[in-house]
């Protein structure tokens, strides 16, 4: 689609008649996302094209199946067309954990980080649908390899000028003995944890939580806090999750995975 004006399902443009829509470009992922305000209401409008890796209808059926589990944004509504998905949210109000505003007060929003982390892990996993143990994202990930998927140049610093399947050889050869399974929300980084009044507000872009090891979320938090606001501040918030002595092999190891996704 490139960046060609949206042209909305005609069920999506009755709901939101008369908003405002505004691009929302914080954050990486295939969706073309927009914030819309009006009289109707505050939404977020994600598209992805048909063509695109992930699935907006993933996101969507996680979202639903957390309600009333986590603090997340309610679906308005899903559509489909020749162009992709369309999946229309409610906005949880309040400020993303990356506004630089959040820097008044950092030992606060570690600790609501932290606070907002042992929330999603402590939803049940005795009837969750949605497994993205290693074995379920390796295929994956190796699956995006193969077909050229994987952006090269994204890649961390540390990671730089190599190769994907370079990579993948080395997530395959690291990867670790057992897991501890938690639910997780998949992209734990700060755009991603919504603060409201000194309180967590509630959590967004869901499209990859599921059963996972817990350091799934954890080497993403803390690599995320430590591009906004400093390495220095990643200890405190491990702390304040309870690890007094965080496993860094598998830190390493889940940044690692990342760049596949």
């Amino acid at each position: 689609m490139g960046e060609r004006e949206l042209t909305l399902p005609r069920e999506i443009e009755r709901l939101t008649a008369g908003c405002r829509r505004q691009r929302v470009t914080v954050g990486m992922s295939e969706s073309r996302t927009y914030r819309l305000t009006g009289d109707a209401g505050r939404f977020f409008l994600k598209h992805h094209a048909a063509d695109a890796v992930e699935k907006l209808r993933g996101e969507k059926e996680r979202i639903e199946w957390l309600r009333g589990k986590l603090p997340v944004p309610e679906v308005v509504l899903f559509a489909e067309d020749e162009t992709g998905e369309y999946l229309l949210l409610t906005e949880i109000a309040g400020l993303d954990a990356s506004e630089k505003a959040h820097e008044r007060s950092l030992p606060q929003l570690i600790r609501l980080l932290a606070e907002g982390l042992r929330m999603v892990h402590g939803v049940p996993i005795a009837d969750c649908p949605f497994d993205r143990t290693l074995a379920v994202v390796l295929a994956e990930a190796g699956r995006r390899t193969g077909l050229g998927l994987v952006d090269e140049d994204d890649f961390d610093t540390v990671r730089q000028g190599r190769r994907a399947e370079d990579l993948y050889r080395e997530l395959l050869a690291g990867k670790p003995a057992s897991e501890d399974p938690v639910f997780t929300h998949g992209d734990y980084c700060l755009p991603n944890v919504v603060i409201r009044e000194g309180r967590i507000g509630g959590f967004i872009d869901l499209g990859r939580a599921g059963i996972a090891d817990r350091y799934q979320d954890l080497a993403l938090a803390a690599r995320s806090i430590g591009y906004n606001f400093g390495a220095e501040h990643v200890p405190a918030f491990l702390d304040a999750y309870g690890l007094g002595e965080p496993d860094q092999a598998k830190i390493g190891y889940y940044q690692l995975l990342d760049e596949f996704f």
